[in-house]
């Protein structure tokens, strides 16, 4: 890059914050807001029309190559988009998997024609993707998996089970990791693929979770041919791959979390301080533990800008992005505990104010039941960070 299209790069750089804060105050419509009364759901298609035109409007993408309809721009510029996502209280992305997850592997091991068919679709919202790694007798132990990938001159043969997979029946590609060799040989042989979801012999089925949703789903993979085309990367290649996903995502996968994580906290009080009948939950009863909450997210702010520098300076996240998974869903699990507890103590024929904060509070907790699990569990990342940053060795 030119100095002068450098230079030009950090001026655009520069102004994407207010860019952000700016188009998302004049256009977030109120039906979108988790902090409005609302009366229905919002359809997939309504959601899908919102992140397309975030895309338009240079919100989603920045850091993406032009040539794929990306923004061209650094890191720096996505955490400054990321705060002001974070600070309204939109929808979460039906396709984060494909932003966030699927986009970097494509870029980094794609094919030229792949990266452009794609890509863009992504962006767009054409395509929405879901990722099938865990198993059900392999959830974050993904080296344990057993979905079986067969080359043939008709391209692979795919036979297997994933479960827990986000998105799966509102997805048109899956991120599909399978096994070439045997279980016995762990990290070696498994293999990428960008699966079509309407491939003959996939078979997905939604589970029900707490909250009523249906976005968990198990998919079943019967005699599924994959065309060499939509393989990713090579066939002894998805162990590497796959561990650069998870590194993503438990790292800077949904940046905003931090700043999502004080809006609701910012909410919860502002409902507690908006009624008489409630001040004295934020004032007294519940000021010590609101205070740490706040705390947590300066904590969590901290440890994804210190990994956004670290990436700018070109170093790998590695092992350490289990760092702020781990605190993130450990600190969030805990605010949604104590949100519960709080709204639970709103009176019964309580203000507009009131009603939608505990409804919004209500849902937060019933959706961080599983956050210590998805993205490797409390339990893996703890064991990540014993043994590959602390470097200790298995108790006998």
């Amino acid at each position: 890059m030119t100095q002068t299209a450098l230079a030009e790069t950090r001026t655009a750089e520069q102004g994407m914050a207010a860019h952000a804060r700016a188009w998302l105050d004049a256009n977030l419509p109120d039906a979108l807001r988790e902090d409005r009364p609302s009366t229905r759901r919002n359809t997939v298609a309504e959601l899908c029309d919102w992140e397309a035109k975030l895309h338009r409007a240079g919100l989603v993408g920045a850091t993406w190559p032009k040539e794929y309809g990306g923004g061209g721009l650094g890191l720096r510029a996505h955490l400054d988009i990321s705060r002001e996502i974070g600070r309204t209280p939109m929808p979460e992305s039906v396709n984060s998997i494909g932003k966030e997850l699927a986009g970097p592997i494509i870029m980094a091991v794609g094919r030229p024609e792949q990266k452009a068919e794609y890509l863009p679709a992504i962006l767009e919202m054409r395509d929405i993707w879901c990722q099938g790694f865990s198993e059900p007798n392999a959830g974050s132990d993904l080296a344990g998996l057993r979905t079986r990938a067969v080359q043939t001159a008709d391209g692979w043969v795919v036979n297997g089970q994933k479960i827990w997979t986000s998105g799966a029946s509102k997805s048109r590609r899956c991120l599909l990791l399978a096994r070439t060799g045997p279980v016995e040989d762990r990290h070696r042989g498994l293999v990428l693929f960008a699966l079509r979801t309407d491939t003959p012999g996939v078979d997905i089925r939604e589970i029900q979770s707490i909250d009523g949703e249906r976005s968990f789903c198990e998919v079943f993979l019967n005699n599924v041919v994959i065309p060499e085309e939509d393989m990713l990367g090579s066939p002894d290649e998805g162990w590497a791959a796959a561990t650069r996903v998870l590194s993503i995502e438990r790292a800077t996968n949904r940046m905003h979390r931090a700043w999502r994580f004080e809006n609701q906290l910012n909410h919860l009080v502002s409902a507690c301080l908006s009624d008489p009948a409630t001040r004295h939950l934020a004032e007294s009863t519940y000021r010590r533990a609101l205070a740490e909450v706040s705390v947590n997210i300066e904590l969590l702010k901290g440890h994804v800008e210190t990994l956004v520098g670290s990436l700018i300076d070109g170093q790998e996240i590695g092992p350490r992005g289990s760092l702020p998974k781990l605190f993130w869903s450990e600190a969030h699990q805990g605010f949604a505990r104590l949100a519960l507890e709080i709204v639970s103590q709103f009176p019964v024929e309580a203000s507009d104010t009131l009603r939608v904060a505990r409804k919004r509070m209500e849902d937060i907790y019933l959706k961080s039941r599983a956050e210590t699990i998805y993205a490797g569990t409390t339990e893996i990342q703890l064991d990540i960070i014993s043994k590959r940053i602390l470097q200790l060795k298995r108790k006998a």
